[in-house]
């Protein structure tokens, strides 16, 4: 039993927080036998990933504690600047799959529309073909509405730390990022993307 004083002081902080009474004294708690939760990492990877994205120019972070999903949005060199919003959510219990990415786009612009669909389809089919194979667990997940395109989040092909996954979500979002605002300028086709994305991917300790 909690003390009415005590009770109090909690809700209130679990408010600034944006949190639950619950969530925090589990928090609390978890902390005081030095016991990671499943919170505290995703937290923790959205913090290490808002950090590493800060500096870019190109992509900005909006991130708010205690949540299980994190925006960036970035600008395209497109008549009227419209932009694009990266969605990652990371699930607290991971199965199959550590989460997804969305891509959302608001346009009205019809060639816009096909670029961007075209260059999806593009990314899914060298993805088919240069990380599939590599990949130990379930397949990755695709699927194409209008105005948003979803990745699932592959389980890590390497036991990896927080700050190895949040790196890895950075350069993974800002290699994505650039290729498509490149493939809608119009200056790189599929050959240029494929090989771009190897060069990232060769780069990496771990895949996702």
């Amino acid at each position: 039993m909690l003390s009415e004083d005590v009770v109090r002081e909690v809700d209130a902080a679990a408010h600034k927080l944006g949190t639950s009474r619950s969530n925090l004294i589990n928090q609390i708690l978890a902390d005081y036998v030095n016991l990671t939760t499943p919170e505290r990492r995703i937290n923790d990877v959205f913090t290490a990933l808002e950090q590493m994205m800060s500096p870019s120019r190109d992509i900005v972070p909006f991130f708010s504690p205690n949540t299980f999903t994190m925006s960036l949005k970035s600008s395209l060199a497109y008549k009227y600047r419209p932009t694009v919003k990266y969605e990652v959510e990371l699930y607290r219990d991971a199965e199959d799959s550590i989460g997804e990415l969305s891509v959302i786009f608001r346009t009205q612009s019809v060639a816009l529309i096909q670029s961007m669909t075209d260059f999806f389809r593009i990314w899914k089919h060298v993805e088919d073909r240069e990380l599939a194979p590599l990949l130990k667990g379930e397949p990755i997940r695709y699927a194409l509405y209008d105005g948003k395109f979803v990745r699932s989040i592959a389980l890590p092909s390497e036991p990896c730390t927080t700050e190895e996954l949040a790196q890895v979500l950075s350069d993974y979002i800002t290699t994505f990022d650039s290729l498509m605002k490149a493939y809608l300028s119009g200056s790189v086709d599929e050959r240029d993307i494929e090989h771009g994305y190897y060069q990232q991917m060769s780069s990496q300790k771990v895949l996702i």
